[in-house]
Protein backbone atom coordinates (compact mmCIF):
# COMPACT_ATOMS: atom_id res chain seq x y z
CA UNK A 1 0.00 0.00 0.00
CA UNK A 2 1.22 3.46 -1.32
CA UNK A 3 -0.07 6.29 0.97
CA UNK A 4 1.06 9.63 -0.58
CA UNK A 5 1.45 12.77 1.74
CA UNK A 6 2.00 15.55 -1.81
CA UNK A 7 -0.19 16.38 -3.44
CA UNK A 8 -0.18 16.49 -7.61
CA UNK A 9 -1.72 18.94 -10.35
CA UNK A 10 -3.58 19.01 -13.47
CA UNK A 11 -3.90 21.98 -15.68
CA UNK A 12 -7.65 21.86 -15.80
CA UNK A 13 -9.36 24.97 -18.34
CA UNK A 14 -9.26 27.06 -16.19
CA UNK A 15 -5.46 27.27 -13.80
CA UNK A 16 -4.24 23.69 -11.74
CA UNK A 17 -6.28 21.63 -9.47
CA UNK A 18 -4.74 19.52 -6.89
CA UNK A 19 -5.25 15.89 -5.55
CA UNK A 20 -3.99 13.11 -3.42
CA UNK A 21 -3.04 9.95 -5.18
CA UNK A 22 -2.85 6.60 -2.60
CA UNK A 23 -2.71 3.44 -3.28
CA UNK A 24 -4.38 0.94 -5.64
CA UNK A 25 -6.94 -0.61 -7.58
CA UNK A 26 -10.69 0.71 -8.62
CA UNK A 27 -10.58 4.00 -8.27
CA UNK A 28 -11.83 6.00 -5.20
CA UNK A 29 -12.69 9.77 -5.74
CA UNK A 30 -13.38 11.88 -2.43
CA UNK A 31 -15.25 15.00 -2.81
CA UNK A 32 -14.55 17.30 0.34
CA UNK A 33 -17.17 19.84 2.12
CA UNK A 34 -17.69 23.30 1.74
CA UNK A 35 -14.80 25.95 2.30
CA UNK A 36 -12.27 22.57 3.94
CA UNK A 37 -9.82 20.31 1.75
CA UNK A 38 -9.16 16.99 1.18
CA UNK A 39 -8.34 16.69 4.43
CA UNK A 40 -11.07 16.13 5.45
CA UNK A 41 -11.08 12.19 4.44
CA UNK A 42 -7.76 11.76 6.63
CA UNK A 43 -9.50 9.05 8.42
CA UNK A 44 -11.03 7.59 5.03
CA UNK A 45 -7.65 7.77 2.51
CA UNK A 46 -5.05 5.50 4.39
CA UNK A 47 -8.05 3.18 5.01
CA UNK A 48 -9.30 2.69 1.68
CA UNK A 49 -5.59 3.05 0.28
CA UNK A 50 -5.10 -1.02 1.39
CA UNK A 51 -7.44 -1.94 -1.04
CA UNK A 52 -8.20 0.72 -3.58
CA UNK A 53 -7.09 3.70 -5.60
CA UNK A 54 -8.26 6.81 -3.53
CA UNK A 55 -8.05 10.32 -4.98
CA UNK A 56 -8.83 12.91 -2.65
CA UNK A 57 -9.40 16.00 -4.67
CA UNK A 58 -9.50 19.64 -3.54
CA UNK A 59 -12.22 21.80 -5.46
CA UNK A 60 -11.82 24.79 -7.29
CA UNK A 61 -11.39 27.55 -4.89
CA UNK A 62 -10.77 25.08 -1.85
CA UNK A 63 -7.40 24.39 -0.72
CA UNK A 64 -4.85 24.00 -3.20
CA UNK A 65 -6.75 24.04 -6.25
CA UNK A 66 -7.16 27.44 -8.58
CA UNK A 67 -9.45 29.57 -7.99
CA UNK A 68 -12.05 30.45 -10.94
CA UNK A 69 -11.78 33.25 -13.16
CA UNK A 70 -14.68 32.22 -15.65
CA UNK A 71 -18.24 30.14 -14.90
CA UNK A 72 -17.28 26.58 -13.51
CA UNK A 73 -19.50 23.83 -12.85
CA UNK A 74 -17.86 20.88 -10.10
CA UNK A 75 -19.24 18.35 -11.89
CA UNK A 76 -17.13 19.26 -14.93
CA UNK A 77 -14.10 19.50 -13.21
CA UNK A 78 -14.57 16.17 -11.58
CA UNK A 79 -15.11 15.17 -15.19
CA UNK A 80 -11.93 16.31 -16.05
CA UNK A 81 -9.72 14.69 -13.26
CA UNK A 82 -11.18 11.81 -14.11
CA UNK A 83 -10.04 11.68 -18.25
CA UNK A 84 -7.02 12.90 -16.84
CA UNK A 85 -6.58 10.05 -14.58
CA UNK A 86 -7.77 8.03 -17.24
CA UNK A 87 -8.54 5.04 -14.34
CA UNK A 88 -11.88 5.05 -14.70
CA UNK A 89 -15.22 4.47 -14.39
CA UNK A 90 -15.10 5.42 -10.84
CA UNK A 91 -16.37 5.79 -7.65
CA UNK A 92 -17.35 9.14 -6.03
CA UNK A 93 -18.05 10.08 -2.24
CA UNK A 94 -18.55 13.49 -1.08
CA UNK A 95 -19.48 14.95 1.91
CA UNK A 96 -21.70 17.91 1.84
CA UNK A 97 -20.93 20.18 -0.98
CA UNK A 98 -18.68 16.98 -2.30
CA UNK A 99 -22.39 14.80 -2.36
CA UNK A 100 -23.70 17.32 -4.64
CA UNK A 101 -20.87 17.83 -6.56
CA UNK A 102 -20.83 13.76 -6.98
CA UNK A 103 -24.86 13.48 -7.52
CA UNK A 104 -23.89 16.44 -10.39
CA UNK A 105 -21.04 14.81 -12.03
CA UNK A 106 -23.19 11.60 -12.37
CA UNK A 107 -26.49 13.22 -13.97
CA UNK A 108 -23.56 15.10 -16.52
CA UNK A 109 -21.50 12.63 -17.25
CA UNK A 110 -22.84 9.22 -16.37
CA UNK A 111 -20.33 6.98 -18.29
CA UNK A 112 -17.07 7.96 -15.64
CA UNK A 113 -19.37 6.97 -12.49
CA UNK A 114 -19.09 3.46 -11.14
CA UNK A 115 -21.28 4.75 -7.63
CA UNK A 116 -22.20 7.20 -5.39
CA UNK A 117 -21.79 7.95 -1.80
CA UNK A 118 -23.38 10.82 -0.38
CA UNK A 119 -23.58 12.60 3.41
CA UNK A 120 -24.71 15.32 3.80
CA UNK A 121 -26.23 15.72 1.07
CA UNK A 122 -29.48 15.24 -1.20
CA UNK A 123 -29.39 16.80 -4.31
CA UNK A 124 -28.36 20.27 -5.75
CA UNK A 125 -31.92 21.97 -5.19
CA UNK A 126 -32.49 20.65 -1.72
CA UNK A 127 -32.38 23.43 0.36
CA UNK A 128 -32.43 23.48 5.04
CA UNK A 129 -35.63 24.73 5.80
CA UNK A 130 -34.87 24.45 9.48
CA UNK A 131 -34.17 27.87 11.55
CA UNK A 132 -30.73 27.20 13.13
CA UNK A 133 -29.54 26.44 9.75
CA UNK A 134 -31.48 29.08 8.13
CA UNK A 135 -29.87 31.58 11.03
CA UNK A 136 -26.41 29.89 10.69
CA UNK A 137 -25.95 30.38 7.13
CA UNK A 138 -27.65 34.07 7.34
CA UNK A 139 -24.55 34.43 10.07
CA UNK A 140 -21.97 33.16 8.20
CA UNK A 141 -23.13 35.49 5.09
CA UNK A 142 -23.28 38.47 7.18
CA UNK A 143 -19.85 38.17 8.62
CA UNK A 144 -18.49 37.38 4.98
CA UNK A 145 -20.16 40.53 3.63
CA UNK A 146 -18.49 42.65 6.47
CA UNK A 147 -15.04 41.30 5.95
CA UNK A 148 -14.93 39.98 9.46
CA UNK A 149 -12.75 36.58 9.14
CA UNK A 150 -12.40 35.42 12.51
CA UNK A 151 -16.26 35.99 12.86
CA UNK A 152 -17.17 34.45 9.72
CA UNK A 153 -14.72 31.44 11.23
CA UNK A 154 -16.66 31.21 14.15
CA UNK A 155 -19.74 30.94 12.76
CA UNK A 156 -18.41 28.04 10.31
CA UNK A 157 -17.31 26.27 13.08
CA UNK A 158 -20.95 25.87 14.13
CA UNK A 159 -21.46 23.52 11.60
CA UNK A 160 -19.49 20.69 13.06
CA UNK A 161 -21.15 20.01 15.76
CA UNK A 162 -24.92 21.02 14.28
CA UNK A 163 -27.96 22.13 15.99
CA UNK A 164 -27.80 19.60 18.96
CA UNK A 165 -24.86 19.85 20.42
CA UNK A 166 -22.01 22.59 21.69
CA UNK A 167 -18.17 22.91 20.40
CA UNK A 168 -17.38 21.24 23.41
CA UNK A 169 -18.76 18.04 22.73
CA UNK A 170 -16.32 17.55 19.90
CA UNK A 171 -13.02 16.29 19.55
CA UNK A 172 -10.69 18.92 19.65
CA UNK A 173 -8.14 17.67 17.28
CA UNK A 174 -11.36 17.70 14.82
CA UNK A 175 -12.24 21.62 15.34
CA UNK A 176 -8.11 22.40 14.88
CA UNK A 177 -8.18 20.50 11.59
CA UNK A 178 -11.60 22.57 10.48
CA UNK A 179 -10.75 25.76 11.25
CA UNK A 180 -7.26 25.33 9.84
CA UNK A 181 -8.88 24.03 6.30
CA UNK A 182 -11.48 26.83 6.31
CA UNK A 183 -8.99 29.77 7.07
CA UNK A 184 -6.55 28.51 4.44
CA UNK A 185 -9.51 28.54 1.65
CA UNK A 186 -11.14 31.93 2.76
CA UNK A 187 -7.49 33.48 2.89
CA UNK A 188 -7.77 32.31 -0.92
CA UNK A 189 -10.81 34.94 -2.03
CA UNK A 190 -11.86 38.44 -1.03
CA UNK A 191 -15.17 39.98 -0.09
CA UNK A 192 -17.81 40.75 -2.87
CA UNK A 193 -15.30 38.56 -5.51
CA UNK A 194 -17.17 37.32 -8.40
CA UNK A 195 -19.34 33.88 -7.99
CA UNK A 196 -18.26 31.72 -11.28
CA UNK A 197 -19.99 28.63 -9.85
CA UNK A 198 -22.50 27.59 -12.30
CA UNK A 199 -25.40 24.95 -10.33
CA UNK A 200 -26.43 21.78 -12.52
CA UNK A 201 -30.24 22.65 -12.77
CA UNK A 202 -33.38 20.08 -12.52
CA UNK A 203 -31.06 17.12 -10.44
CA UNK A 204 -34.07 16.03 -8.23
CA UNK A 205 -36.40 15.95 -11.41
CA UNK A 206 -33.48 13.79 -13.42
CA UNK A 207 -32.55 11.80 -10.44
CA UNK A 208 -34.44 8.93 -11.21
CA UNK A 209 -31.67 8.66 -14.26
CA UNK A 210 -29.09 7.69 -11.70
CA UNK A 211 -28.61 4.22 -12.87
CA UNK A 212 -25.52 2.84 -10.58
CA UNK A 213 -25.55 2.31 -6.96
CA UNK A 214 -25.89 5.10 -4.67
CA UNK A 215 -25.64 5.05 -0.91
CA UNK A 216 -26.56 8.32 1.68
CA UNK A 217 -24.73 7.69 4.69
CA UNK A 218 -25.40 10.64 7.33
CA UNK A 219 -24.99 11.40 10.96
CA UNK A 220 -28.31 10.88 12.96
CA UNK A 221 -28.29 14.56 14.54
CA UNK A 222 -28.72 15.97 10.86
CA UNK A 223 -31.63 18.31 10.54
CA UNK A 224 -34.94 16.17 10.07
CA UNK A 225 -35.60 17.76 6.50
CA UNK A 226 -31.98 16.43 5.36
CA UNK A 227 -32.40 13.17 6.57
CA UNK A 228 -35.43 13.18 4.62
CA UNK A 229 -34.22 14.60 1.54
CA UNK A 230 -31.40 11.61 1.49
CA UNK A 231 -34.45 8.80 1.96
CA UNK A 232 -36.31 10.64 -0.86
CA UNK A 233 -33.34 10.34 -3.11
CA UNK A 234 -32.44 6.64 -2.20
CA UNK A 235 -36.04 5.89 -3.07
CA UNK A 236 -35.56 7.34 -6.14
CA UNK A 237 -32.75 6.32 -7.96
CA UNK A 238 -32.85 2.79 -9.25
CA UNK A 239 -30.36 1.04 -6.32
CA UNK A 240 -30.55 3.08 -4.00
CA UNK A 241 -29.56 2.43 -0.35
CA UNK A 242 -29.56 4.85 2.85
CA UNK A 243 -27.92 4.26 6.02
CA UNK A 244 -27.33 6.69 9.51
CA UNK A 245 -25.17 6.72 11.77
CA UNK A 246 -26.08 7.68 15.20
CA UNK A 247 -25.35 10.58 17.44
CA UNK A 248 -23.32 12.52 15.10
CA UNK A 249 -23.84 15.40 12.94
CA UNK A 250 -22.60 16.95 9.56
CA UNK A 251 -19.04 15.44 9.65
CA UNK A 252 -19.68 11.41 11.07
CA UNK A 253 -16.39 10.29 8.51
CA UNK A 254 -14.71 12.69 11.04
CA UNK A 255 -16.71 11.80 14.67
CA UNK A 256 -16.96 8.13 13.99
CA UNK A 257 -14.45 7.02 11.30
CA UNK A 258 -14.70 3.37 12.44
CA UNK A 259 -18.20 2.85 11.75
CA UNK A 260 -18.02 5.17 8.59
CA UNK A 261 -15.47 3.28 6.94
CA UNK A 262 -17.18 0.05 8.13
CA UNK A 263 -20.21 1.19 6.14
CA UNK A 264 -18.49 2.71 3.51
CA UNK A 265 -16.55 -0.48 2.69
CA UNK A 266 -19.38 -3.18 2.89
CA UNK A 267 -21.23 -0.25 0.19
CA UNK A 268 -18.08 -0.98 -2.00
CA UNK A 269 -17.68 -4.77 -1.26
CA UNK A 270 -21.09 -4.84 -3.63
CA UNK A 271 -20.42 -3.47 -6.29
Amino acid sequence: MTVASELSTFASADGDLAYLDSGSGDLVVLLHSGYVDHRVFHPQIPALAAEYRVVALDLRGHGASANASMPFRWADDVAALLRHLDAGPAILVGVSMGGLAATNTVLEHPELIRAVVTCGAATGEFQYTDAWTRALQAEMAGKLAAGDAEGWLDAFMKVVPGEHRSLSDVDQDILRLMRDMAGNTLSKHTPGEKDWFVPVTDTFARASEIAVPLLTLNGGLEPADMLAAAERLAATVRDGRAEVIEGVGHYPNLEKPETFNRILSEFLHTL
